[in-house]
């Protein structure tokens, strides 16, 4: 199949990885962002503004999906119906309900639905995931991972009726990648201090599998000097697997994000970048035919798992993952 136009919705933090990243891929991108940023963010990185949906759906063969977390079924939806494949930033969506129609739309368009996990394309963790997979250090018993930064700075997400808050934005990275490696969830039981109108918030999150693995997962958005700091530890029968990006180099992307929201997200080249990798990945699934390393499904169930950490601090107990519907 022939692709070759990318339209990018939306003109915030993330686009700025994105951009370059289907630039950096060889695609002609149009841009379309209702706050008017569209023009800025083609004039430093390349590609062409345009006014409207209608023409960024006239122009493109994929539409990705760079917009605030409540925006997006109503975008993804509107994509499907004009029969263009579609990447989604994650969260997929705020609810299972919202990321359930919008595969079903998908679907039924018969177009491709791409949750945008990119951690699953940082190498640290990928060669953790393979390792895991491979039975180097046998089923893992426990799992820890973190994810420490600076708060976003766009007021959006800090209300978590649009965000999710940072168990929906930002935790859900890890809560992908403990059932990628540990399968899926069974209950959760999560406790915070602070929450998304206080400066510092943290949030604890203990994840039982079905197959008997415990994920401890944390996650922190702090003060705006706060640098960006993740890591995870795996231990099974046969050893464990640790990683922290501030002490080993395989994942050097601690600091400034390009997009200037300090320590919110890792600054990367577009040549190296797992935003590029995850993005290529995608094109070659719709090119060939063939499953991309995340899928809609995949996108699901990390927003149930979120969903179930936001149920279980509110109500201070542990929630099933099948009643979180």
């Amino acid at each position: 199949m022939t692709i070759s136009t990318v339209g990018l919705v939306g003109a915030g933090g993330i686009a700025h990885l994105h951009l370059p990243g289907w630039l950096k891929l060889g695609f002609a991108v149009v841009v379309h962002s209702i706050d008017g940023q569209a023009p800025a963010l083609t004039r430093q990185y390349g590609g062409r503004a345009v006014d409207s949906m209608d023409e960024l759906l006239d122009s493109a063969d994929i539409v990705d999906v760079a917009t605030p977390t409540d925006t997006h079924r109503l975008l993804v939806e509107r994509a499907a119906e004009a029969g263009k494949h579609v990447v989604c930033e994650k969260p997929m969506a705020l609810t299972i309900a919202d990321s359930a129609a919008m595969i079903a739309a998908c679907e039924r368009a018969g177009v491709r639905l791409f949750p945008a996990h990119v951690v699953r394309y940082f190498p640290a963790y990928a060669a953790m995931r393979t390792a895991v997979a491979g039975g180097r250090i046998g089923p893992p018993a426990v799992q820890r991972f973190f994810r420490i930064g600076s708060a976003p700075k766009q007021p959006w997400y800090r209300d978590r009726a649009r965000s999710g808050g940072i168990a929906m934005d930002q935790m859900i990275h890890d809560f992908d990648l403990a059932r990628w490696s540990a399968g899926d969830v069974e209950a959760v039981y999560a406790t915070w201090v602070g929450d998304e109108t206080t400066a510092s918030t943290t949030v604890q999150a203990i994840l039982r599998h079905h197959s008997g693995t415990i994920s401890h997962v944390n996650g922190v958005w702090g003060n705006p000097t706060l640098g960006f700091h993740t890591g995870f530890s795996v231990a099974g029968p046969g050893g464990l697997l640790e990683h922290d990006s501030l002490r080993h180099p395989v994942l050097d992307y601690d600091g400034h994000s390009d997009a200037g929201e300090t320590g919110y997200v890792p600054p990367v080249e577009a040549a190296s970048s797992p935003y590029t990798a995850e993005l290529s990945d995608f094109a070659r699934a719709i090119r060939e035919g063939g499953r991309a390393r995340v899928t809609p499904e995949d996108g699901l169930e990390a927003v149930r798992i979120a969903a179930a950490v936001n149920r279980s601090v509110d109500e201070h107990t542990e929630i099933a993952l099948e009643d979180v519907r």
